[in-house]
Parts: structure tokens; C-alpha cells; sequence
């Protein structure tokens, strides 16, 4: 486990390289103990790379493990059964993550990660906790950055529904970060669990690094609101980078919070408004159940808000006025009394154009 540690812990050297370097020489101890021509065999390694791996000291990782066992925070190594698959697939895989909490089986069912924007509106983050709640109510695993706004719209969504959250931080492991979203992040690993490449300790954050693991943990990345230039578009285009399925929320064409999610979709994301659109991609990959919830059965941040004192009053006068007047009850069906057929709906109108795989975007 030492020599995990210092290998992802060494300044100067990207997670690339030192995945190349494990998978050139063998593992960490033989990383550790090579010379500076057996890193110089290896083509991918830049100059930088080498000079960082000649740097032997343990300080630094000794350090690291001790905060680890005092914090109760599990160093996961990519040696480990559990570390997830589809991470492990990216040439930049970090070599190790930190975890507060437990990791779920996420290559045993759909993961989906839900992006936005800070600056989330109403309907924003009525949408990420509705998406959120429906797809954990399904059985799927919610990704999120923890960030504000969007992100933690859809992990609350995610808690509401009973299911599985992950929280991926672009700051060390031990910081809780944004600090208003600290008991969020607590509940989030209590549930499933907080992941970092950033060991407790470390200074600064580092969030496009985190945007790679976001999408590398999942079989897609859904945008629920997005500006033109948003982190959140950053993530969909690692996440195309990586092969994975696209799909983003639409929004008002004149909001320009929502200029880059409607972007993405005249690129070729597939547009979704449930949790039940998205599972459909993987239901004979998966077992779950992408009915959405009744309404009834979702967080009160998913339901329509009642009506209005005025509106009910309004109602119950119209109905004493008919009783009243003794007149006839208004049929619900109109084209009875009309002479012209009614017109069918237009699904593709509605957005519904059919079931379908999603299409790259080129």
C-alpha cells in the first residue's frame, strides 16, 4: 500500500504516467525500485515524468496513510477488486482513490452522473432532484460533483429516493467542499460513499481532474442545465472522449442558463426530462425498473405545488354557481359536441420521437 501511495502522491508526475509506469514495470514496488533507464525504456514518459519518479522518499506517503487510519478513510488502489471497471479503462485512471464510506458495485448496475451549473435556477434544480430521486428509485447510481446548485440538487434527489449516491470532490478527501454543502457530503458517504484522488492534507482543488472520474465512473453523463461555458460542458465532452452516452435536460431558449444543455442537444445528446428516458439505454443491460415513481411517492421538490387558495375558491364558486343555476355539467370530452374529429397528438412534437439508442455527437 506504501508504494501505491508514493507513487500518486509524487509531484510532477500526471496520473497517466504513472498508470504507464505500473503497467510497464509490473506494480508500484517494481516502479519504486526501477532505475532511470528502465523509466527511460518507457516511450510514454516525458522527461518530467522520470525526474518525478526518481524522487524515492516515503515522507510523504508515510504521512498520508497515518491521516488515513486516523480518519477512517479507505485508500482503494486500482490492484483492488472493487475499483471500478470502467474508471479503469481511462488512460489517466488515478491509481489510487480515496473513500469516505463504501463503495458500491457500480459495474453491476447503470451509473449516471448528473452536471450543471452553480448557478442553478428554480427549475434547474427542481429537474436535478427529480432526476436524481426517479433514477435512485430505479435502482441506479447517482454521480455527482457536490458542488452547489445542480450538483447537490441531485444528490439530495438521489438520498430522497433510498438509493445509491456518489459524491466525487476535486479537493482532498477530508475537506468538505462547498462548505454549506458539508452535511450533504456527510449523508452522501454515510449512503454510498465520497471519492478523491486528493489525499487528506492537500491543499488547493483541482476540478477538471475530477470531471474525468465523474464521467469515467458512469454509462453516461446527463447535463440538466448548463451556460455556454460551464464546467458541467466540460465533463459531457470528457465523457464523449470517453465513450460514453450523452444526454442533457432542455430549457428555455431565451434562458441563457440553459445555452449549453440546449447546445448539446442540437449536437446530438438525447433529450430526457425523466430518470425513465435515461434507464431506457440500458434496460436489457441491467436489472432495474425504469417505471418513474407515482407522485405521490416522490420528495415534495418533485411534485407539482397545489393550487392556490384563490384558484380553489374560484372552482368550488363556479361549481355553486351551476348547482345554483341547475345547469348541466361541462362534458370533459369536447369532440362530442363538435362536428370536426379530433387531431391526433404528435409525439414527436411532445419531444417523444421513440425509443432509440443515443447518438454520438460528432
Amino acid at each position: 500500500m506504501k508504494y501505491w501511495v508514493w507513487l500518486s502522491s509524487l509531484r510532477g508526475l500526471s496520473a497517466g504516467a504513472a498508470k504507464a509506469a505500473v503497467e510497464a514495470l509490473g506494480g508500484p514496488l517494481e516502479v519504486y525500485f526501477a532505475t532511470r533507464s528502465a523509466y527511460d525504456a518507457i516511450e510514454s514518459l516525458s522527461a518530467k515524468d522520470k525526474d518525478a519518479l526518481m524522487n524515492k522518499s516515503c515522507a510523504e506517503a508515510s504521512r498520508i496513510l497515518a491521516a488515513c487510519q486516523d480518519r477512517g478513510i479507505r485508500i482503494l488502489t486500482a490492484a483492488d477488486g472493487d475499483y471500478p471497471q470502467r474508471l479503469s479503462q481511462l488512460h489517466d485512471a488515478p491509481q489510487v482513490l480515496y473513500v469516505r464510506g463504501h463503495m458500491p458495485p457500480l459495474d453491476d448496475m447503470p451509473a449516471i452522473a448528473l452536471v450543471g451549473t452553480r448557478k442553478s435556477s428554480p427549475y434547474g434544480e427542481k429537474m436535478a432532484a427529480d432526476l436524481g430521486y426517479q433514477l435512485a428509485k430505479a435502482g441506479a447510481a447517482v454521480v455527482t460533483g457536490m458542488a452547489k446548485g445542480n450538483d447537490a440538487a441531485a444528490a439530495r434527489g438521489a438520498l430522497m429516493g433510498g438509493g445509491c449516491c456518489v459524491g466525487v470532490l476535486g479537493t482532498a478527501i477530508d475537506v468538505d467542499y462547498p462548505a454549506e454543502n458539508a452535511a450533504l457530503i456527510r449523508d452522501a458517504a454515510a449512503t454510498g460513499c465520497i471519492l478523491s484522488e486528493f489525499p487528506p492534507g492537500s491543499k488547493g482543488a483541482d476540478f477538471p481532474r475530477r470531471n474525468r472520474i465523474i464521467s469515467g465512473l458512469c454509462c453516461g453523463v446527463c447535463v440538466v442545465e448548463a451556460p455556454a461555458k460551464s464546467g458541467a460542458l466540460i465533463t459531457a465532452a470528457l465523457a464523449l472522449e470517453q465513450g460514453r452516452d450523452i444526454f442533457a435536460v432542455p430549457g428555455n431558449a431565451d434562458n441563457p442558463n440553459c445555452a449549453g444543455s440546449n447546445a448539446l442537444i442540437r449536437e446530438g445528446a438525447r433529450l430526457v426530462s425523466s430518470g425513465a428516458e435515461i434507464l431506457e439505454e440500458y434496460a436489457g443491460l441491467f436489472e432495474i425498473d425504469p417505471a418513474p415513481p407515482a407522485e405521490s411517492d416522490a420528495p415534495m421538490s418533485c411534485q407539482n405545488p397545489p393550487l392556490t387558495s384563490r384558484k380553489q375558491t374560484t372552482i368550488l364558486t363556479g361549481r355553486e354557481k351551476r348547482r345554483r343555476k341547475k345547469l348541466p355539467k361541462p362534458r370533459k370530452d369536447l369532440s362530442r359536441n363538435s362536428s370536426e374529429a379530433p387531431r391526433p397528438i404528435s409525439w414527436r412534437c411532445c419531444g417523444c420521437s421513440g425509443r432509440g439508442r443515443n447518438k454520438r455527437m460528432n
